[in-house]
């Protein structure tokens, strides 16, 4: 008998219930590449468990570039020194 077999024959796993997605909602942030990264979290609803930790970090990794590139402002225009301050 397999070890994966409890005492009765059966097996443990078909036991538990199958997976279902989240259903969480995702709204538009007017930002096409924090979107498109958001919508592949919805991937992580049709794979095992052991596969949502890949889709989570690419997930983060994108959206911490996306974050660092809405930080990185353009040097603004040099002003011409004012000799009153």
């Amino acid at each position: 008998m397999s070890e994966a077999m409890t005492d009765a024959g059966t097996d443990p796993a078909a036991d538990e219930p199958a997976a279902a997605p989240l259903g969480v909602d995702r709204e538009p942030t007017g930002l096409p590449a924090v979107d498109a990264l958001l919508e592949r979290l919805a991937e992580a609803d049709h794979l095992p468990a052991d596969g949502h930790l890949a889709v989570y970090e690419d997930v983060h990794r994108g959206l911490r570039a996306e974050l660092t590139t809405l930080d990185a402002h353009p040097a603004s225009a040099s002003r011409p020194h004012d000799p009153r301050s």
